[in-house]
């Protein structure tokens, strides 16, 4: 997928970029860049950005003495981290307890971006959640369904990891009345924690999101696309997180049956 940078809001920006399965199928990924009222910028996630749009990227920023803090929220992304690292050594960079361990060397916060400390620090500009009832970090690492999903207030922007997919898909299809999908990551069913109650806990939480963010405008979605306020022809946000727990309530309901 071509690198692109779209301005979202005045002070959001969705940084679009690739990422291959095996080197073939480019799924892509994303950052967000967050301009705070104070003018420094935050980073939500990492892409190392090249060329243009590197060029690009510091003409909105100014540089990297302008990079207040990198806040990595998904922990199974690792591929760009010690790029941003590197690229931002005066800023305070911020990582799940996956990243700190995987990468000990690098000059970690000591707050978690999945903690209640790292949410009440950034409390001013941004509104973070963590699903509930599944595995944050799986033993399997090839089930990558939880992400720190974060709200930006003052633009009302969502971005989410692997938790929240938003597909545009190929125009053939909309010959058939569909042209887009929103749903949970299709691993849900692998993460719910094996325990009675984990399924009422992922159905409390989501019913919760859509209740706090009902007023989400915008939503960037790593792997998929982005949902802009002004090119929304579906249903608001909240109500697009709403059918995806409507769509997932046969998983949840068989997870209950087996757990009792």
């Amino acid at each position: 997928m071509a690198e692109r940078i779209i301005r979202v809001a005045d002070d959001f920006w969705n940084i679009r970029g690739s990422f291959k399965i095996a080197g073939l199928l480019d799924i892509g990924t994303h950052a967000s860049l967050v301009r705070q009222a104070n003018g420094r910028f935050v980073l939500l996630d990492s892409y190392t950005l090249s060329g243009a749009r590197a060029d690009e990227f510091d003409g909105i920023t100014g540089g990297p003495d302008d990079g207040e803090a990198g806040l990595t929220l998904p922990p199974f992304h690792t591929v760009h981290v010690e790029a941003i690292h590197a690229r931002y050594p005066e800023a305070r960079h911020y990582g799940t307890a996956r990243h700190l361990e995987r990468f000990p060397a690098l000059n970690w916060q000591p707050e978690r971006t999945e903690d209640e400390a790292l949410h009440a620090l950034f409390a001013d500009e941004f509104d973070f959640s963590v699903p509930a009832g599944v595995d944050f970090i799986s033993a399997n690492e090839h089930l990558h369904f939880s992400s720190v999903m974060v709200l930006h207030r003052a633009s009302q922007t969502i971005h989410v990891d692997d938790t929240i997919m938003y597909i545009r898909l190929p125009r053939v299809l909309k010959l058939f009345g569909l042209s887009e999908s929103t749903s949970f990551h299709p691993t849900l069913a692998k993460v719910l924690e094996r325990r009675p109650g984990a399924a009422g806990d992922f159905r409390e939480w989501a019913t919760g999101l859509a209740e706090r963010w009902a007023d989400a405008r915008n939503l960037c979605a790593a792997h998929t696309s982005t949902l802009l306020a002004d090119t929304n022809r579906g249903a608001p946000i909240s109500e697009r997180i709403l059918k995806c727990l409507a769509a997932v309530e046969p998983k949840l309901a068989a997870h209950e049956r087996a757990q009792g």
